[in-house]
């Protein structure tokens, strides 16, 4: 687990994401979705985020979603940049083969 700060990133324009990460110290991975989308796509957006929360090790932070109908690839990114925000961190881009 590392030490986070509240972070935003992305915005609540139509095929957007806006992500926010704040601090839960003590508790657990708590995710709140709100989406246009969540019944077809709920799992999924979940699913993402969580595999990119894993990625940065972070477990114990509130993670609010607002959906507007994002690609996988907008909400990868934007989970990404809040993660990179909240911890203070760079991202690694990682080739792939």
């Amino acid at each position: 687990m590392q030490s986070i700060q509240p972070a935003v990133a992305g915005t609540l324009e139509s095929g957007d994401i806006q992500v926010s990460i704040y601090p839960n110290p003590g508790q657990d991975l708590e995710i709140q979705l709100q989406s246009i989308v969540r019944s077809q796509f709920g799992e999924a957006i979940l699913a993402t985020t969580k595999e990119v929360l894993k990625e940065f090790g972070l477990t114990q932070a509130v993670v609010s979603l607002v959906d507007k109908g994002a690609l996988d690839w907008v909400i990868r990114s934007r989970v990404q940049a809040a993660c990179c925000r909240a911890t203070q961190s760079q991202f690694t881009w990682k080739d792939e083969d």
